[in-house]
């Protein structure tokens, strides 16, 4: 892809609208173009803003309004459905700041899955391309000081070595339009990538397992983190991983 052609699909990847196929070029070419990184990097910075201000449904008022000028087309039927289903974000003074629908903020099993595709793709992108550390390091308290500044959260990082699973460094990864953290430990010959990033929900899920392409998937939220484990380990050893990890 050249960067006109990413520049005009950025919002839909951020959203989701993506296929896999098309989703995965528009990341590839992030991966190696400042120019359209940055762009997508303010853009993921723009949304964050507007997903941590407070949401409240639109008033009946606002609701009758549209449904009344509804009425006099057919045209104007998607945006009554729309309204419908509105929430607003208000500033801390009580001015309307940007009205959605709240449809956009569902998380269904399709997004679930794209994430678990991309995840997968980001693994088999880091092995195949080489890139499989920005920091190279069995220390955790190396490989968490590295993410400051290049992220805006702190990804928890744990060493596992004790257990069988050495932590041996990380990297910056984009997953769903948004920088993420990779962990990358180890387990024999077995290289495992664990994908962190703040989860919006902020509730407790246990762990969703999965085979994608011939890798095993675990995905489970905890402490307001969304992770995603990915390997071609076998599912023993993985949900042991996973296990340790929780606690």
């Amino acid at each position: 892809m050249e960067c006109r052609e990413v520049d005009g699909l950025l919002s839909a990847y951020l959203d989701g609208e993506l296929d896999p196929a098309a989703s995965t070029s528009v990341r590839d070419h992030a991966d190696t173009c400042a120019a359209c990184r940055e762009r997508l990097a303010n853009l993921e910075s723009i949304g964050g803003m507007v997903r941590r201000a407070p949401y409240y449904q639109a008033p009946d008022a606002l609701r009758a309004r549209v449904a009344h000028a509804g009425t006099r087309s057919a045209a104007t039927s998607h945006l009554l459905r729309w309204a419908a289903a509105a929430v607003m974000v208000v500033s801390l003074t009580g001015s309307i700041l940007f009205v959605r629908s709240s449809t956009r903020a569902v998380r269904t099993a399709d997004s679930v899955d794209a994430v678990a595709q991309e995840v997968v793709s980001g693994h088999v992108r880091a092995l195949m391309g080489e890139h499989l550390f920005d920091v190279r390091s069995t220390d955790q308290h190396t490989v968490k000081p590295w993410f400051l500044g290049k992220l805006d959260f702190s990804p928890p990082v744990t060493d596992l070595a004790q257990a069988g699973f050495p932590l041996t460094g990380g990297r910056l990864d984009y997953v769903a339009g948004r920088p993420v953290a990779a962990l990358v430990y180890t387990r024999g010959q077995h290289t495992i990538n664990v994908f962190v990033w703040p989860d919006a929900s902020n509730a407790a899920h246990p762990s969703d397992a999965r085979a994608i392409r011939g890798f095993h998937v675990r995905h489970w939220t905890h402490g307001g983190m969304s992770y995603w484990a990915v390997s071609d380990v076998n599912d023993a050893d993985l949900d042991q991983f996973v296990q340790l990890l929780q606690q």
